[in-house]
């Protein structure tokens, strides 16, 4: 079934992240020391670990920072002991926002996240209040151009969930969250000749809703202050924005 056009959406959002680099490193090295702490520091054994120090490559990091985080996961050195925790509520208009945190003070991280949210005209809600709107899914993201029949033997034959594809041309691929069936699919995709332009396990809203004008603004000051906050990881919205 044809979705609609993403492209635009996805390119807006990744630009944005891009402009944003002092802050990756730090969320890198906190998603890699949890990955370690929770299923050890050999990443062939560790799929969330693997994926980490994948995106920590990506992104340049060097290669001591990525062994020093793995050797805080595992208790080789001293650090923080981080938990994850999420937290929901509502922006402009009443669209849905989920944000994921790494934090070693949950009273601080919870005072924060309120804070963002308030002060740009959102609410934080309870445990649950915007779940039911997101999927828990691997989402890899290919290029207009790429071929849908082509796409879909690779991705349905590695074990992928679904392919849209979208009017733009762009082709959607989503997984189970499991960081092992992602990964086998993106493989399997990357193998075949298709380069993924996004291709991360995320919470995908299953309807989107689009803001403009004021209403864009003032959403897009909500997201930008909650991704600033130190304990933020991700973001998750189904508010769609203007470029």
């Amino acid at each position: 079934m044809a979705g609609h056009s993403k492209w635009a959406n996805i390119q807006h959002r990744k630009g944005r992240q891009d402009a944003k680099r002092g802050k990756i490193f730090t969320k890198l090295i906190k998603e890699i020391t949890v990955a370690a702490k929770m299923g050890g520091g050999d990443p062939n054994m560790n799929p969330r670990l693997r994926l980490a120090i994948e995106k920590a490559k990506a992104e340049s990091m060097p290669k001591d920072n990525i062994e020093n985080a793995i050797k805080r996961g595992t208790g080789q050195l001293d650090g923080v002991n981080y938990e994850e925790v999420r937290y929901e509520g509502y922006g402009i208009g009443g669209v849905a926002v989920m944000v994921d945190c790494l934090t070693d003070n949950k009273t601080r991280t919870v005072a924060d996240v309120r804070h963002a949210f308030t002060k740009h005209g959102g609410n934080m809600g309870t445990d649950g209040c915007v779940a039911f709107q997101f999927r828990h899914c691997g989402q890899i993201v290919l290029e207009p151009g790429a071929s849908e029949d082509a796409v879909m033997e690779v991705a349905l034959e590695a074990g992928a969930d679904d392919v849209i594809p979208s009017e733009d041309g762009s082709i959607e691929v989503l997984t189970s969250p499991d960081p092992k069936v992602f990964e086998a699919v993106k493989l399997a995709l990357e193998a075949a000749g298709f380069r993924p332009a996004v291709a991360e396990i995320t919470m995908r809203p299953e309807g989107e809703t689009e803001l403009a004008g004021d209403d864009a603004v003032k959403m897009q000051k909500i997201l930008d202050a909650l991704d600033a906050l130190d304990d933020v990881q991700d973001v998750y919205t189904n508010a769609v924005l203007p470029e």
